[in-house]
Protein backbone atom coordinates (compact mmCIF):
# COMPACT_ATOMS: atom_id res chain seq x y z
CA UNK A 1 0.00 0.00 0.00
CA UNK A 2 1.15 3.20 -0.86
CA UNK A 3 2.30 5.81 1.94
CA UNK A 4 -0.22 7.10 3.85
CA UNK A 5 -0.94 10.30 6.30
CA UNK A 6 -1.84 7.77 8.66
CA UNK A 7 -0.88 4.49 10.33
CA UNK A 8 -4.62 4.21 12.35
CA UNK A 9 -7.53 5.69 12.23
CA UNK A 10 -10.10 5.14 15.61
CA UNK A 11 -13.61 5.23 13.89
CA UNK A 12 -15.98 6.30 16.49
CA UNK A 13 -13.62 7.57 18.63
CA UNK A 14 -16.44 9.48 20.49
CA UNK A 15 -18.33 6.78 21.46
CA UNK A 16 -17.86 4.32 24.74
CA UNK A 17 -15.68 2.11 23.66
CA UNK A 18 -14.05 4.25 20.94
CA UNK A 19 -13.06 6.71 23.43
CA UNK A 20 -10.97 3.75 25.34
CA UNK A 21 -8.85 2.92 22.31
CA UNK A 22 -8.43 6.61 21.90
CA UNK A 23 -7.21 6.41 25.62
CA UNK A 24 -5.14 3.24 25.50
CA UNK A 25 -3.52 4.39 22.03
CA UNK A 26 -2.84 7.38 23.28
CA UNK A 27 -1.54 6.92 26.72
CA UNK A 28 0.44 3.66 25.99
CA UNK A 29 2.19 4.73 22.59
CA UNK A 30 2.80 8.46 23.05
CA UNK A 31 5.89 8.48 24.17
CA UNK A 32 7.25 5.48 22.33
CA UNK A 33 9.72 5.52 18.98
CA UNK A 34 7.17 2.93 17.38
CA UNK A 35 3.98 5.05 17.79
CA UNK A 36 1.54 4.87 15.18
CA UNK A 37 0.47 7.99 13.57
CA UNK A 38 -3.23 8.04 14.38
CA UNK A 39 -6.26 10.25 14.07
CA UNK A 40 -9.94 9.98 15.64
CA UNK A 41 -12.69 9.59 13.41
CA UNK A 42 -16.68 9.86 13.97
CA UNK A 43 -19.70 11.88 12.98
CA UNK A 44 -19.16 14.90 14.83
CA UNK A 45 -16.02 17.08 14.92
CA UNK A 46 -17.44 18.71 18.05
CA UNK A 47 -17.68 15.15 19.81
CA UNK A 48 -14.50 14.30 18.60
CA UNK A 49 -12.74 17.35 20.17
CA UNK A 50 -14.39 16.85 23.30
CA UNK A 51 -13.27 13.24 23.73
CA UNK A 52 -9.58 14.63 22.62
CA UNK A 53 -9.64 17.11 25.24
CA UNK A 54 -11.27 14.51 28.11
CA UNK A 55 -8.92 11.92 27.47
CA UNK A 56 -6.24 14.12 27.67
CA UNK A 57 -4.88 13.45 24.08
CA UNK A 58 -2.46 16.36 22.38
CA UNK A 59 -4.71 19.22 20.88
CA UNK A 60 -3.26 18.38 17.89
CA UNK A 61 -4.26 15.13 17.68
CA UNK A 62 -6.15 15.05 14.15
CA UNK A 63 -10.09 14.39 13.39
CA UNK A 64 -11.72 13.06 10.93
CA UNK A 65 -15.02 13.32 10.21
CA UNK A 66 -16.84 10.61 8.46
CA UNK A 67 -20.15 8.74 8.54
CA UNK A 68 -21.45 5.60 7.41
CA UNK A 69 -24.38 7.26 5.62
CA UNK A 70 -21.74 9.22 3.76
CA UNK A 71 -19.96 6.42 1.62
CA UNK A 72 -17.36 9.02 0.16
CA UNK A 73 -16.63 9.66 3.39
CA UNK A 74 -16.08 6.66 4.48
CA UNK A 75 -13.30 6.09 1.09
CA UNK A 76 -11.66 9.19 1.75
CA UNK A 77 -10.67 8.31 5.41
CA UNK A 78 -9.69 4.96 3.85
CA UNK A 79 -7.60 6.21 1.44
CA UNK A 80 -5.91 8.57 4.68
CA UNK A 81 -4.84 5.76 6.46
CA UNK A 82 -3.00 2.10 6.77
CA UNK A 83 -6.13 0.48 8.83
CA UNK A 84 -9.04 1.22 10.51
CA UNK A 85 -10.04 0.14 14.03
CA UNK A 86 -14.16 0.79 14.11
CA UNK A 87 -16.26 0.26 16.99
CA UNK A 88 -19.30 1.70 15.18
CA UNK A 89 -22.10 -0.63 16.05
CA UNK A 90 -24.38 -2.72 15.89
CA UNK A 91 -22.37 -3.39 12.61
CA UNK A 92 -25.54 -5.86 11.54
CA UNK A 93 -27.01 -2.21 11.13
CA UNK A 94 -23.60 0.15 10.40
CA UNK A 95 -20.95 -1.80 9.42
CA UNK A 96 -21.09 -2.96 6.22
CA UNK A 97 -19.98 0.53 4.66
CA UNK A 98 -16.97 0.47 6.53
CA UNK A 99 -16.44 -2.90 5.17
CA UNK A 100 -16.67 -2.24 1.53
CA UNK A 101 -14.74 1.08 1.79
CA UNK A 102 -11.93 -0.91 3.38
CA UNK A 103 -11.92 -3.75 1.06
CA UNK A 104 -12.38 -1.36 -2.09
CA UNK A 105 -9.20 0.39 -0.61
CA UNK A 106 -7.10 -2.12 0.56
CA UNK A 107 -6.87 -0.69 3.59
CA UNK A 108 -6.60 -2.52 7.09
CA UNK A 109 -9.54 -3.18 9.20
CA UNK A 110 -10.46 -4.71 12.31
CA UNK A 111 -13.85 -4.63 14.55
CA UNK A 112 -15.48 -5.84 17.73
CA UNK A 113 -18.23 -8.05 16.21
CA UNK A 114 -20.05 -10.72 17.57
CA UNK A 115 -22.55 -10.55 14.68
CA UNK A 116 -22.12 -14.33 12.96
CA UNK A 117 -24.96 -13.71 10.69
CA UNK A 118 -24.27 -10.28 9.49
CA UNK A 119 -20.25 -11.42 9.37
CA UNK A 120 -21.36 -14.48 7.33
CA UNK A 121 -22.74 -11.90 4.37
CA UNK A 122 -19.97 -9.60 4.16
CA UNK A 123 -18.06 -12.83 3.75
CA UNK A 124 -20.19 -13.67 0.78
CA UNK A 125 -19.87 -9.85 -0.42
CA UNK A 126 -16.26 -8.72 -0.14
CA UNK A 127 -13.84 -11.23 0.43
CA UNK A 128 -13.20 -11.25 -3.69
CA UNK A 129 -12.78 -7.45 -3.14
CA UNK A 130 -10.69 -8.09 -0.03
CA UNK A 131 -8.38 -10.29 -2.04
CA UNK A 132 -7.76 -8.17 -4.88
CA UNK A 133 -7.10 -5.07 -2.79
CA UNK A 134 -4.66 -6.73 -0.31
CA UNK A 135 -6.64 -5.40 2.37
CA UNK A 136 -7.10 -7.28 5.64
CA UNK A 137 -10.35 -7.58 7.40
CA UNK A 138 -10.28 -8.71 10.92
CA UNK A 139 -13.63 -9.44 12.23
CA UNK A 140 -14.23 -9.64 16.31
CA UNK A 141 -11.13 -8.58 17.84
CA UNK A 142 -11.99 -7.76 21.32
CA UNK A 143 -13.18 -10.42 23.89
CA UNK A 144 -15.24 -11.42 20.94
CA UNK A 145 -12.75 -13.43 20.05
CA UNK A 146 -9.34 -13.13 20.77
CA UNK A 147 -8.84 -14.97 24.21
CA UNK A 148 -10.57 -18.22 22.49
CA UNK A 149 -9.06 -17.66 19.10
CA UNK A 150 -6.11 -17.40 19.90
CA UNK A 151 -5.79 -19.50 23.33
CA UNK A 152 -6.54 -22.97 20.79
CA UNK A 153 -4.42 -21.67 18.38
CA UNK A 154 -1.62 -21.62 21.41
CA UNK A 155 -3.34 -24.76 22.86
CA UNK A 156 -2.44 -26.41 19.08
CA UNK A 157 0.80 -25.28 19.39
CA UNK A 158 1.75 -26.65 22.39
CA UNK A 159 0.05 -30.02 21.34
CA UNK A 160 2.49 -30.38 18.04
CA UNK A 161 5.23 -29.76 19.61
CA UNK A 162 4.53 -32.41 22.64
CA UNK A 163 2.89 -35.10 20.32
CA UNK A 164 3.51 -34.12 16.98
CA UNK A 165 -0.55 -33.85 16.35
CA UNK A 166 -2.93 -31.85 17.31
CA UNK A 167 -5.86 -32.51 19.70
CA UNK A 168 -8.83 -33.03 18.09
CA UNK A 169 -10.93 -32.21 20.84
CA UNK A 170 -11.26 -28.92 22.98
CA UNK A 171 -12.74 -28.05 25.64
CA UNK A 172 -12.97 -24.09 26.25
CA UNK A 173 -14.08 -23.39 29.55
CA UNK A 174 -14.65 -20.00 31.71
CA UNK A 175 -13.29 -20.31 35.23
CA UNK A 176 -14.11 -16.89 35.84
CA UNK A 177 -14.82 -13.35 34.74
CA UNK A 178 -15.81 -9.89 36.65
CA UNK A 179 -17.17 -7.29 34.09
CA UNK A 180 -20.34 -5.88 32.61
CA UNK A 181 -21.94 -5.01 28.77
CA UNK A 182 -22.07 -1.99 27.61
CA UNK A 183 -24.84 -0.38 25.64
CA UNK A 184 -23.62 -1.25 22.59
CA UNK A 185 -23.18 -4.96 23.38
CA UNK A 186 -26.88 -5.42 24.25
CA UNK A 187 -27.64 -3.51 20.90
CA UNK A 188 -25.60 -5.65 19.13
CA UNK A 189 -27.31 -8.93 20.28
CA UNK A 190 -30.71 -7.13 20.14
CA UNK A 191 -29.94 -6.11 15.94
CA UNK A 192 -28.53 -9.61 15.24
CA UNK A 193 -32.22 -11.14 16.19
CA UNK A 194 -33.75 -8.62 14.65
CA UNK A 195 -32.01 -9.25 11.09
CA UNK A 196 -32.64 -12.88 11.80
CA UNK A 197 -36.76 -12.23 12.12
CA UNK A 198 -36.47 -10.54 8.93
CA UNK A 199 -34.57 -13.14 6.80
CA UNK A 200 -35.05 -16.80 8.61
CA UNK A 201 -32.25 -18.29 6.04
CA UNK A 202 -29.79 -16.75 9.01
CA UNK A 203 -31.33 -18.77 11.37
CA UNK A 204 -29.44 -21.76 9.87
CA UNK A 205 -26.41 -19.66 10.34
CA UNK A 206 -26.46 -18.38 13.53
CA UNK A 207 -27.42 -22.25 14.44
CA UNK A 208 -23.97 -23.78 12.50
CA UNK A 209 -20.73 -23.64 14.63
CA UNK A 210 -19.11 -23.80 10.55
CA UNK A 211 -21.33 -21.47 8.89
CA UNK A 212 -18.04 -18.55 8.56
CA UNK A 213 -16.16 -21.80 7.34
CA UNK A 214 -17.65 -21.39 3.42
CA UNK A 215 -18.79 -24.29 2.61
CA UNK A 216 -16.23 -26.58 4.82
CA UNK A 217 -18.77 -28.69 7.28
CA UNK A 218 -16.86 -31.01 9.47
CA UNK A 219 -18.01 -33.03 12.29
CA UNK A 220 -21.31 -32.94 14.55
CA UNK A 221 -20.09 -31.02 17.53
CA UNK A 222 -20.15 -31.52 20.98
CA UNK A 223 -24.02 -29.98 22.96
CA UNK A 224 -22.48 -27.09 24.84
CA UNK A 225 -26.46 -25.67 25.26
CA UNK A 226 -27.21 -27.87 28.33
CA UNK A 227 -25.88 -28.12 31.77
CA UNK A 228 -23.91 -30.94 32.50
CA UNK A 229 -21.50 -32.21 34.98
CA UNK A 230 -17.81 -32.44 33.64
CA UNK A 231 -16.23 -35.89 35.38
CA UNK A 232 -12.54 -34.80 34.45
CA UNK A 233 -12.94 -31.73 35.31
CA UNK A 234 -14.72 -32.33 38.71
CA UNK A 235 -17.19 -29.23 38.26
CA UNK A 236 -20.80 -28.59 36.30
CA UNK A 237 -20.87 -26.52 33.06
CA UNK A 238 -23.61 -24.15 32.08
CA UNK A 239 -23.61 -22.81 28.44
CA UNK A 240 -21.44 -19.81 27.73
CA UNK A 241 -23.51 -16.49 25.70
CA UNK A 242 -20.66 -15.72 23.73
CA UNK A 243 -20.04 -19.57 22.33
CA UNK A 244 -22.02 -18.82 19.71
CA UNK A 245 -19.58 -16.24 17.89
CA UNK A 246 -16.41 -17.76 19.19
CA UNK A 247 -16.71 -21.32 17.97
CA UNK A 248 -17.61 -20.05 14.72
CA UNK A 249 -14.46 -17.60 14.64
CA UNK A 250 -12.25 -20.94 16.12
CA UNK A 251 -13.60 -23.16 12.72
CA UNK A 252 -12.51 -20.11 10.56
CA UNK A 253 -9.46 -20.00 11.89
CA UNK A 254 -8.86 -23.38 11.45
CA UNK A 255 -10.39 -23.50 7.87
CA UNK A 256 -8.25 -20.38 6.68
CA UNK A 257 -4.79 -21.74 7.94
CA UNK A 258 -5.48 -24.76 6.22
CA UNK A 259 -6.89 -27.18 9.03
CA UNK A 260 -3.99 -27.56 11.21
CA UNK A 261 -6.14 -28.69 14.04
CA UNK A 262 -7.53 -31.52 11.60
CA UNK A 263 -10.84 -32.00 9.94
CA UNK A 264 -12.48 -33.99 12.62
CA UNK A 265 -11.91 -31.15 14.99
CA UNK A 266 -14.18 -30.49 17.55
CA UNK A 267 -14.77 -27.72 19.96
CA UNK A 268 -17.36 -26.43 22.54
CA UNK A 269 -17.47 -23.41 25.28
CA UNK A 270 -18.75 -23.33 28.66
CA UNK A 271 -18.86 -21.68 31.85
CA UNK A 272 -17.28 -23.70 34.99
CA UNK A 273 -19.77 -23.59 38.11
CA UNK A 274 -18.80 -25.68 40.19
CA UNK A 275 -19.15 -29.05 42.02
CA UNK A 276 -21.79 -30.59 44.28
CA UNK A 277 -25.09 -29.02 44.21
CA UNK A 278 -24.66 -25.30 44.04
CA UNK A 279 -22.63 -25.56 41.43
CA UNK A 280 -25.60 -27.67 39.58
CA UNK A 281 -27.98 -25.16 40.88
CA UNK A 282 -26.01 -22.14 38.95
CA UNK A 283 -25.43 -23.97 35.94
CA UNK A 284 -29.27 -25.19 35.67
CA UNK A 285 -30.45 -21.20 36.71
CA UNK A 286 -27.66 -20.12 33.62
CA UNK A 287 -29.17 -22.13 30.97
CA UNK A 288 -32.44 -21.13 31.58
CA UNK A 289 -30.92 -17.55 31.44
CA UNK A 290 -28.86 -17.19 28.68
CA UNK A 291 -26.85 -13.72 28.81
CA UNK A 292 -25.96 -11.23 30.93
CA UNK A 293 -26.81 -12.61 34.50
CA UNK A 294 -30.18 -11.00 36.33
CA UNK A 295 -32.53 -11.11 34.13
CA UNK A 296 -34.25 -8.27 35.83
CA UNK A 297 -31.68 -6.17 35.93
CA UNK A 298 -31.39 -2.52 33.84
CA UNK A 299 -29.35 -3.17 30.69
CA UNK A 300 -27.30 -0.10 29.52
CA UNK A 301 -27.63 1.96 26.77
CA UNK A 302 -25.83 2.83 23.61
CA UNK A 303 -23.05 4.79 25.07
CA UNK A 304 -23.32 3.47 28.85
CA UNK A 305 -20.76 0.61 29.96
CA UNK A 306 -18.91 -0.20 33.43
CA UNK A 307 -17.45 2.40 35.03
CA UNK A 308 -13.73 2.80 35.17
CA UNK A 309 -13.56 1.41 38.56
CA UNK A 310 -15.27 -1.66 37.43
CA UNK A 311 -13.12 -1.81 34.33
CA UNK A 312 -10.16 -1.86 35.96
CA UNK A 313 -10.93 -4.36 38.86
CA UNK A 314 -12.20 -6.58 36.04
CA UNK A 315 -10.53 -9.98 34.86
CA UNK A 316 -11.39 -13.25 32.80
CA UNK A 317 -9.62 -16.68 33.50
CA UNK A 318 -9.91 -19.28 30.20
CA UNK A 319 -9.06 -22.62 29.97
CA UNK A 320 -8.55 -24.86 27.45
CA UNK A 321 -8.94 -28.71 28.02
CA UNK A 322 -7.21 -30.70 24.33
CA UNK A 323 -7.31 -33.88 24.18
CA UNK A 324 -5.39 -35.90 20.96
CA UNK A 325 -7.23 -38.89 18.85
CA UNK A 326 -4.65 -40.93 20.71
CA UNK A 327 -5.83 -40.11 24.47
CA UNK A 328 -2.85 -37.41 25.39
CA UNK A 329 -4.62 -34.24 27.08
CA UNK A 330 -2.45 -30.77 27.48
CA UNK A 331 -4.39 -27.71 29.07
CA UNK A 332 -3.60 -24.29 28.75
CA UNK A 333 -4.89 -20.85 30.22
CA UNK A 334 -5.89 -17.53 29.12
CA UNK A 335 -5.72 -15.25 31.81
CA UNK A 336 -6.35 -11.14 31.19
CA UNK A 337 -6.86 -7.76 33.56
CA UNK A 338 -9.37 -5.17 33.57
CA UNK A 339 -13.34 -5.69 32.81
CA UNK A 340 -13.18 -8.40 29.54
CA UNK A 341 -15.49 -6.51 27.52
CA UNK A 342 -13.95 -3.26 27.64
CA UNK A 343 -10.87 -2.58 29.97
CA UNK A 344 -9.54 -5.62 27.92
CA UNK A 345 -10.96 -5.25 24.59
CA UNK A 346 -10.18 -1.46 23.89
CA UNK A 347 -5.86 -2.84 24.32
CA UNK A 348 -6.85 -5.62 22.34
CA UNK A 349 -8.63 -4.05 19.48
CA UNK A 350 -5.79 -1.37 19.49
CA UNK A 351 -2.77 -4.38 19.66
CA UNK A 352 -4.39 -6.17 16.39
CA UNK A 353 -4.71 -2.35 14.69
CA UNK A 354 -0.72 -2.14 15.50
CA UNK A 355 -0.11 -6.23 14.33
CA UNK A 356 -1.67 -5.48 11.08
CA UNK A 357 0.84 -2.97 10.72
CA UNK A 358 3.52 -4.77 10.84
CA UNK A 359 1.85 -8.25 8.73
CA UNK A 360 2.74 -9.51 5.42
CA UNK A 361 -0.51 -11.41 5.41
CA UNK A 362 -2.46 -11.61 2.08
CA UNK A 363 -5.64 -10.01 1.91
CA UNK A 364 -9.05 -11.00 2.39
CA UNK A 365 -11.50 -11.58 5.71
CA UNK A 366 -10.16 -13.57 8.24
CA UNK A 367 -9.75 -13.87 12.19
CA UNK A 368 -6.99 -12.56 14.27
CA UNK A 369 -5.79 -16.42 14.62
CA UNK A 370 -5.81 -16.88 10.65
CA UNK A 371 -3.94 -12.99 9.92
CA UNK A 372 -1.85 -12.55 13.14
CA UNK A 373 -1.36 -15.82 14.86
CA UNK A 374 1.24 -15.49 17.66
CA UNK A 375 2.45 -12.84 16.20
CA UNK A 376 -0.79 -11.12 18.49
CA UNK A 377 -0.20 -13.26 21.15
CA UNK A 378 3.31 -11.49 21.90
CA UNK A 379 1.55 -8.00 21.68
CA UNK A 380 -0.99 -8.58 23.78
CA UNK A 381 1.89 -10.36 26.47
CA UNK A 382 3.91 -7.61 26.16
CA UNK A 383 1.54 -4.56 25.85
CA UNK A 384 -2.39 -5.52 27.05
CA UNK A 385 -1.97 -7.36 30.16
CA UNK A 386 -2.83 -10.69 28.48
CA UNK A 387 -0.83 -14.19 29.71
CA UNK A 388 -1.21 -17.20 27.58
CA UNK A 389 0.86 -20.27 29.08
CA UNK A 390 0.64 -24.15 29.39
CA UNK A 391 -0.72 -25.31 32.40
CA UNK A 392 0.29 -28.93 32.56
Amino acid sequence: MAETEFDIIIYGASGYTGRLVAEYLDQHYSNRDDAPKWAMAGRSEEKLAAVRDEIGAPADTPLVVADASDPASLTAMCERTRVVLTTVGPYTLYGEPMVKACAESGTDYADLSGEPAWMYQMIGKYSDAAKASGARICFSSGFDSIPFDLGVLMLQKEAQARFGKPATRVKGRMRGMAGGPSGGTVASMGATMEAVGKDHSLIPVLKNPFSLAEGFEGPEQPDGDTAAFDEKLGSWAAPFVMAVINTKTIHRTNFLRGHPYGEDFQYDEMVLTGPGEEGEKIAKAMQANPGFGDPTAKLPKPGEGPTKEERENGFYDAMFVGETADGESIQYGVKGKYDPGYGSTSRMITETGIALLHSDAAGGIGTPGSFLGEALVDRLQEHADIKFAAEN
